[in-house]
């Protein structure tokens, strides 16, 4: 018998109302929400349009939030939150994208009945067409009030310009861009120039960056499928601050190298690109799902560490004694030098969280410097632009370990902390990152 009963309609906007709940109720990463949604891992079609509307709600969520307060005489109930998400992301495509608004006001009152809020059609309607009559009223409101203006919560804001008064408007503006897209070529496999032609040879333009040998940057971000021997391992997509990090390493043949906090595998398997002659990579991550991005990535690009599925702290569980030359550790952090890229950080992070990293971070560092060889060099790298996780670590860790010698970075990127080298968000096009290297010298 056939079944002639027409498929389901997936709606993508209800798609993106899912995930936007996940993340502001259960606090998940919007990352990992996306990769957990079963749906969205089946289907082709709209996954472009879903994207865009869940980063952009995220990005612009807080002025979303305050030009609903002002569409509205009384906040809606906590219970129907799911309204005020599927309101927040019909306003989002009324302000940021170009879909005509006819349709986004009708596709949205529409999701209404598939969430059993029928009752709420009229309402949707009312305010969206609200919305519409008063654009110019709300945008004048929005240009006169810093915190709606630059979507960002009030104590980031406060944090970042105590830390950069010269730079913070920048960081925040820069926060709120869509990212670019680099690659890091494989040297083992290919050189940019040669890679550089396989991506003009396919319609893909792309130019050399200031400050990594081996770094492209693309006129346009694409899909990975598109990216000419990727899946065989010729590219991996990192950013051009990320690509720093190895250089910095100063790898030597027959150097033992530990990669601490490894996963997703992007600087393991540069070091392992940079130079194949170490004699061992042994690569840490705490998280299984994790460690599996870290095999797969090696596996991939045709590379080989010793990948420990452990936590730092637990010495004793992965660590024989040996010691190492080279540690580069990406330490856990905010993350506020990547919100353009993972912009739900600036409604799930919280003061008291920065403080707890910033604790483990100190924690970690200790650990690993013990298990560094004398002479040895040590790389903390974090993706923060808050100095309490950067210089200022760096100057407390100094102080406590005698032995510990801050090896100057010579370079043109970033700026000089004094305690490490900090780019910051959007500065040369560059995630905002921190780099400080470490130097080890008992005196016998």
């Amino acid at each position: 018998m056939i079944n002639n009963k027409p498929k389901p309609v997936i709606s993508p906007r209800l798609i993106a109302l899912q995930i936007i709940e996940e993340v502001l109720e259960k606090n998940i990463p919007l990352k990992i929400a996306i990769n957990n949604n079963e749906i969205l891992k089946k289907i082709r079609k709209d996954k472009a349009l879903i994207q865009e509307m869940l980063y952009g709600t995220l990005r612009w969520y807080i002025q979303l939030e305050y030009i609903l307060n002002q569409l509205i005489e009384k906040r809606i109930k906590k219970k129907d939150r799911l309204l005020k998400y599927l309101i927040i992301i019909g306003l989002y495509q009324l302000m940021y994208m170009r879909i005509p608004s006819h349709a986004v006001v009708s596709e949205t009152v529409e999701i209404c009945v598939k969430i059993n809020m029928g009752w709420a059609k009229g309402l949707i309607n009312a305010i969206l067409r609200k919305y519409l009559r008063e654009t110019k009223n709300l945008n004048s409101k929005i240009s006169k009030n810093e915190l709606i203006k630059l979507a960002h919560p009030e104590w980031l804001i406060e944090k970042i310009k105590g830390d950069w008064p010269n730079d913070w408007n920048n960081i925040l503006i820069a926060n709120n861009e869509r990212p670019p897209m680099f690659l890091r070529v494989n040297q083992l496999q290919n050189n940019r120039e040669e890679y550089l032609i396989k991506l003009k040879k396919v319609g893909i333009t792309g130019g050399k960056t200031n400050y990594s040998s081996n770094g492209i940057l693309l006129e346009e971000p694409t899909s990975i499928e598109k990216l000419p021997g990727f899946a065989q391992g010729d590219i991996s997509i990192q950013d051009l601050a990320a690509q720093l990090a190895v250089e910095l390493l100063d790898l030597k043949p027959n150097h033992n190298v530990l990669d601490a906090c490894a996963a997703p595998g992007g600087k393991s398997a540069h070091i392992l690109e940079s130079e194949p002659k170490i004699k061992t990579l042994t690569a840490i991550e705490k998280d299984k799902i994790r460690a599996e991005k870290l095999h797969g990535t090696l596996d991939r690009l045709k590379l080989h560490a010793n990948i420990k599925v452990e936590n730092i702290v637990n010495i004793d569980a992965w660590w024989n004694g040996k010691k190492f030359d080279r540690i580069l550790f990406d330490a856990p952090c905010s993350a506020t030098g990547v919100i353009r890229r993972h912009p739900d950080i600036k409604l799930l992070r919280t003061m008291d969280e920065i403080t707890a990293i910033n604790k483990l971070q100190m924690k970690l560092l200790a650990t690993l410097w013990s298990t560094l060889k004398n002479n040895g060099l040590l790389v903390y790298a974090t993706c923060s632009v808050l100095n309490q996780e950067n210089s200022n670590l760096i100057k407390k860790f100094i102080k406590k370990h005698s032995e510990c010698n801050l090896k100057p970075i010579i370079t043109k990127w970033g700026f000089d902390t004094g305690y490490g080298r900090q780019i910051l968000s959007g500065q040369d096009n560059m995630d905002g990152f921190f780099y400080a290297c470490l130097k080890k010298n008992i005196k016998c």
